[in-house]
Order: C-alpha cells, then structure tokens, then sequence
C-alpha cells in the first residue's frame, strides 16, 4: 500500500479564499478602504508571513491598539471558520484509498490551527493520518518529515508520491527524498532550476488521477 502524502494549505484545503474572506470583513471592521486588500494580501505573502508579523503590520497601519496576540488569534478563528472541504476532494481521496493508497497530509504550520482546520472540515475521515511541522519539530522541505509521516503510517517511504503546490516546501521536499511529485501550479510558471516536479496540473482531482495513473 503505497503513501500519498499531501500538502494541506491550497492543495487539499483552499487558504486563499478563506483568507481574502476574513481579510474583507476586518477591512470592513477597521473602517478601512476595500482597495486595502492587496496590500493584505501582500503582506500575508500567501500564508508565507509569520502570523505575528501580519498582526504586527496591521496594527502599525491602522494605529490599533489591540495587542498583537488578538490580532494572531481573530486571523487564526477567521481562517479556520472560513475554511471549507471541496466534495470533490473528499470523493478523490476515497477513490485513491479505494485504489489501496493512503493518503496522509504533511504540513507546516501550528498544530492548534491545522489541527482545527483537519477536524472541523471533516477531512480527518478521509485521511489515514497527519503530521504537522510544529508536533514534528522538523518542517518540509527536510526528509525528516516525510520519514516522520512514513514511519507513523508504518509504511515505506518507497513507491510515495508528494503532492503540493509549494515549490521549496512539496516539490523541494520529494526532491531531497527521492521522490515523484505532482505540483499544483495555481496559474503560475516553475522558475527554480535546482530541482522540479515530476507532473504539473491544476487541481488537486487532476494531482490524484496523475498519481493513480503513473
């Protein structure tokens, strides 16, 4: 039984949407012109930021008083209640279980917010398991954590397929392993030389027939 291991930010959970979302409602709350999205989106850098940097950004703009750790925790709680699980994704990843892969989402972030978003979405009932940077104290691209997510699936490394749309945390991170990867380009172009995918697609449905099919 092969491992599928998968990102969970824009990969099997959209952040993006959830994120602009919460994003337009603070904007509304702090009185701020809607036009101030992009630059909070910018900043954000697609989930890359420190959250505390965020936070701390957006109290110096808008000369908030509140303390930073509010702003972290109202950034987390907006995020996570936003976020939704695509039917669609929960049918592919029973049809790749039913196919006898077994699909385990390795992420970077907190173990209190992925957590959240795993088993409010109901994702937890169609994955075997989860590894979360934070709970491993090694976070993708290093090998270590993709050996982590193998060992406590007691499956070999051999015959796994990453899929992600992060270049230098997914696609880096198979490369450093040895292993297939399947990048989900998200409308953008690979730029980085030192490594690539083994398949591009779109979405993360197009991902899974990629790993079924090969």
């Amino acid at each position: 039984m092969p491992l599928l291991l998968l990102d969970l930010d824009n990969t099997l959970l959209d952040r993006a949407g959830p994120f602009r979302a919460w994003a337009g409602r603070f904007l509304d709350g702090v009185g701020a012109p809607r036009t101030d999205l992009d630059w909070l989106l910018s900043i954000d850098a697609d989930g890359l930021t420190d959250r505390w940097d965020v936070a701390d950004a957006i109290r110096d703009r808008y000369a908030l008083r509140i303390p930073s750790i509010d702003l972290v925790e109202e950034l987390h709680e907006g995020v996570v209640a936003n976020t939704r699980l695509d039917p669609l994704v929960a049918c592919a990843l029973r049809i790749a279980d039913g196919a006898g892969w077994v699909p385990v989402v390795v992420t970077n972030g907190s173990v209190r917010v992925e957590d959240a978003k795993i088993r409010r979405t109901g994702l937890d009932r169609y994955v075997a398991d989860w590894v979360i940077s934070e709970e491993a104290g090694v976070s993708k691209p290093n090998p270590r954590i993709f050996a982590l997510a193998a060992q406590r699936s007691r499956l070999p490394l051999r015959g796994a397929w990453v899929v992600g749309d992060s270049p230098e945390a997914d696609i880096g991170g198979a490369a450093a392993v040895g292993l297939p990867s399947v990048w989900l380009h998200r409308g953008r172009t690979w730029t980085d030389g030192r490594f690539a995918p083994t398949r591009t697609v779109d979405t993360l449905i197009a991902a899974l027939s990629v790993v079924l099919g090969g």
